[in-house]
């Protein structure tokens, strides 16, 4: 078992640290080689309820007192403990996950971010007056909507934590989490930071444990006033469900299959590292991945064989060794990411380039070779569901409308990206694009603290990050005051 510095059995409620109900544990694997991490708790149904209560008190105390400027410091001292630990999370975030440390880094730097810019934003969500009826004066105000819930996934947690937590408490909500059993390590070192920096107690609660267990009760509480929810399709529809039993509002963010779009006068220079970087980050584990990659016809044989080059080089390792590609969370993901190549074999799906596992990987990790599979028809399974692993596909395309209606042409609406250097095509695309973002000339994977992120479809809806999260995280009051 990796050494720790902090129990992590422990749950945190109301300020205090303790184990969850029943002191019932689950074991937490490092996906690079199978080890156990640590166990941690179980949190269920009566956790939660005491995670609420908790929740209640503080808006009712100390936290419901806070004004917003003195909410904004709390997030800004925050955001610095993060960055004084930035390199002890991303150690953590490389463990609990399996990403490379690099990418654990970028992870606490963000998490430092959103707490930075949630904190400087606090007191600068205004109300409106409204021009209105003669002898009246009619206005609005932004209100927290009381105890949030928090349901986050496995493949990101100090980034999701930061744009769904940081945003809530900046807006005066107390807040419940849930992190994901399989990766909850950040989530409880994030717990002890927010105690460090002051934060009352209450005003964030942490109950790890099982998503049918926790997060089930989590998302039909009744003391629960909004929710806010990543993760699959499946499971956010029976959030949503059980929210709607409340007539609790949502946020729902549910992945993609999300398409970059390389025509033919595109700088491929500049194109390719996106285009095989925004495929494999965090070995594909990643909502906004860019798994699709249509590629105009007279360029597509190019771009196949430059991103082949690319998958070939990869380097593929444990966590820790600061690889291009770590293994995937679990031996579950692992299969299904296998079912999925397995599939392509046995529909003729033609193998542009695998990047090689090393011989020496340990055998109890999660690693996936990284696929490049090319040409694939749009309607192929491989290039209509989310694979959520280490593996693209291209597909040619004739003109802007064939890419338009195979870009459109899914489930999903999460992010797009466009690389042309006509400007009038640049907005043609973006306009056109059914998905809640857009990247011309560049792709972030979800990018920008400051950039609203969200889906169309069954990629969700409401919005995080930037202003737009404040508000989601808000309830609009209308006053009208008769004085004449």
């Amino acid at each position: 078992m990796a050494s720790l510095s902090f129990d992590a059995s422990q749950q945190l409620i109301g300020g205090r640290w303790q184990a969850a109900d029943g002191a019932q544990t689950l074991p937490l694997l490092n996906p690079s080689d199978g080890t156990l991490l640590a166990q941690i708790a179980r949190g269920g149904a009566a956790d939660v309820d005491a995670a609420v209560l908790a929740a209640q008190a503080a808006l009712a105390g100390d936290w419901g007192r806070c004004s917003a400027a003195e909410r904004g410091r709390v997030l800004q001292r925050m955001g610095v403990l993060v960055l004084e630990q930035a390199d002890d999370l991303a150690r953590l975030e490389a463990l609990d996950v399996g990403k490379p440390l690099k990418q654990g880094r970028a992870d606490a730097l963000a998490l430092a971010r959103y707490l930075e810019f949630y904190g400087g934003a606090a007191d600068k969500v205004h109300g409106q007056t409204i021009p209105f009826a003669n002898g009246y004066t009619a206005l609005t105000l932004r209100e927290p909507h009381g105890v949030t819930g928090h349901i986050v996934p496995w493949n990101y947690p100090m980034q999701i934590i930061g744009r769904s937590v940081g945003a809530a408490l900046a807006m005066g909500n107390a807040c419940v989490l849930k992190p994901a059993e399989e990766a909850c390590l950040t989530a409880l070192a994030f717990g002890r930071i927010a105690q460090a920096a002051g934060l009352p107690p209450g005003a964030l609660n942490i109950v790890p444990g099982l998503g049918e267990e926790a997060g089930a009760a989590l998302s039909q509480h009744p003391g629960v006033a909004h929710l806010s929810f990543t993760g699959s399709v499946a499971v956010g529809r029976l959030v949503q469900a059980a929210a709607a039993r409340n007539t609790v509002p949502v946020t729902l963010e549910l992945g993609g299959k999300s398409p970059q779009i390389v025509f033919a006068d595109a700088d491929l220079d500049a194109a390719l590292p996106f285009l095989v970087n925004a495929g494999i980050q965090n070995g594909g584990q990643t909502c906004s991945a860019a798994s699709r990659i249509l590629v105009e016809r007279p360029l597509f044989d190019t771009v196949v064989a430059r991103m082949a080059e690319r998958y070939r080089a990869l380097r593929i390792g444990p966590a820790l060794d600061d690889p291009d590609v770590g293994p995937l969370i679990s031996p579950r993901q692992r299969e299904i990411v296998q079912g999925y190549l397995a599939l392509a074999r046995d529909t003729g799906l033609h193998l542009a380039a695998q990047a090689a596992l090393p011989a020496t990987l340990p055998a109890g990790g999660c690693y996936v070779a990284p696929t490049l599979l090319a040409p694939a028809a749009p309607e192929h399974r491989l290039a209509q569901e989310e694979v959520f692993g280490p593996v693209q596909v291209v597909i040619p395309f004739d003109g802007e409308a064939e890419a338009l209606r195979i870009a459109n042409g899914t489930p999903y609406g999460l992010v797009a990206g466009v690389w042309t250097r006509d400007g009038g095509r640049q907005f043609r695309m973006a306009r056109q694009l059914r998905c809640g973002q857009v990247f011309v000339n560049n792709y972030g994977a979800g990018g920008g603290i400051e950039l609203p992120f969200g889906g169309v479809k069954h990629s969700g809806h409401g919005r995080e990050k930037g202003f737009e999260a404040l508000y989601g995280f808000s309830a609009l009051k209308t006053i009208a005051i008769k004085h004449d």
